[in-house]
């Protein structure tokens, strides 16, 4: 039997952009709260009496790692060396090698070099692992190093393999040391403990093959639980169980409501607030959806967002709602990107024409982005919204 964590993209010294409305606990907790989740997962490696521990790139967020996340990662190690537990790590595009690397590990920590490499142990149990991983060595890594991954037919113990890379069929831009499935399959591994993707992801079962995404998520794009994941079996079956560890979970939400006064409003956010708030520290998205046809006052909309802030300032679990929209049901349905159809809005001579004038003007011109890159359908959301806000104002 083994049992081990495997977590990826830690981005400890990740930068959080200045939100000068937050109160300064609130940000405090933004700021810290990537240690504080890789510290519950240390808590859960001792907890669980683990045999080791895989970080699969990104511990660090860039080159210019902080003196902070370097103290507070060796700390984290030591606690885990005194239970011997090791701990294998391989650098992602964020933490190269290349970069300015100081930090003299504990003994129970084993880095992959820049040429995949394997390392062997026996856990408490007796049972054989043989990790085979490696390193990058600058930020891009486009080469395919999966060739040099030894196979494991006619070798005996279990086979993990590590890589901080993108699955060929993933959506994600920024493509680092692209695989196929069947690289990973051809290689006959036990398990596959993949880093640089930040959602959850299981590509495989037979073999084991996840991405356990980011341990914290940083902004709207990485949203819910976020955390590590704990694995346990023998070559003939592994297991592998997500466990929680945020210490500040992103959200998204939608809230239905006929109240339509300000305090009405006030108290159906402060109710939503009281309901989620069990879940811990979170920062939310929220769209409240009036069930009238009456307008809402910009400035009362306003003045409960302030309300709605001012009262999460003293709160341990923080329900704080970063984003507030407030529409009726009404203007809801009838949005106005609904009365152009998708061939018109997908139309380039319409779009080139109606950017023409502004991008011709070179005076304004050398201020803009390529337009090409614009989302269409949010221009016209951005339009309408602009338009909304005139006629609550008159």
């Amino acid at each position: 039997m083994v049992k081990f964590i495997h977590c990826a993209d830690l981005h400890l010294d990740s930068p959080f952009k200045s939100r000068s409305y937050l109160s300064q606990s609130i940000f405090e907790d933004m700021q810290k709260s990537a240690y504080e989740s890789f510290k519950k997962i240390v808590d859960l490696a001792l907890n669980e009496e683990i045999d080791f521990m895989v970080v699969s790139g990104d511990l660090f967020d860039q080159q210019n790692r902080t003196l902070r996340a370097e103290v507070f990662l060796k700390e984290q190690f030591e606690r885990l060396s005194k239970e011997q537990i090791f701990v294998y790590i391989c650098h992602g595009n964020h933490d190269p090698l290349s970069s300015n690397i100081g930090t003299e590990w504990p003994d129970n920590v084993s880095v992959f070099s820049e040429n995949v490499e394997t390392y062997q142990t026996i856990t408490k149990n007796g049972e054989e692992i043989y990790l085979h991983g490696f390193s990058y060595q600058n930020d891009a890594s486009y080469e395919n190093k999966l060739d040099a991954y030894p196979s494991s037919q006619g070798q005996k113990g279990i086979h993990i393999g590590i890589l901080h890379g993108t699955y060929s069929k993933s959506s994600a831009k920024d493509r680092y040391t692209e695989f196929r499935l069947e690289d990973l399959n051809n290689k006959l591994y036990h398990y596959w403990a993949l880093g640089h993707i930040h959602e959850r992801q299981q590509l495989s079962d037979m073999p084991q093959i996840h991405y356990p995404g980011n341990i914290q998520g940083r902004h709207f794009k990485e949203l819910g639980e976020k955390g590590c994941l704990l694995v346990e079996g023998d070559d003939l079956n592994l297991e592998a169980k997500f466990v929680s560890t945020q210490f500040i979970r992103f959200e998204k939400a939608t809230l239905e409501t006929d109240k339509t006064s300000k305090q009405g409003l006030f108290e159906a956010i402060q109710t939503f607030k009281t309901q989620v708030r069990k879940n811990g520290k979170s920062i939310y998205q929220l769209k409240v959806i009036v069930n009238s046809d009456q307008l809402i006052p910009e400035q009362d909309s306003l003045q409960v967002h302030e309300m709605i802030s001012d009262y999460e300032e003293n709160e341990h679990n923080f329900v704080f709602i970063e984003n507030l929209t407030i529409n009726n049901k009404y203007e809801d349905q009838n949005t106005l990107v609904k009365e152009f159809s998708p061939e018109l809005i997908d139309d380039n001579t319409v779009y080139d024409k109606a950017m023409s004038d502004l991008y011709l003007n070179p005076k304004a011109s050398k201020y803009l982005e390529n337009y090409n890159d614009f989302d269409r359908r949010g221009l016209i959301e951005h339009a309408e919204g602009l338009l909304k806000s005139d006629m609550r104002e008159e």
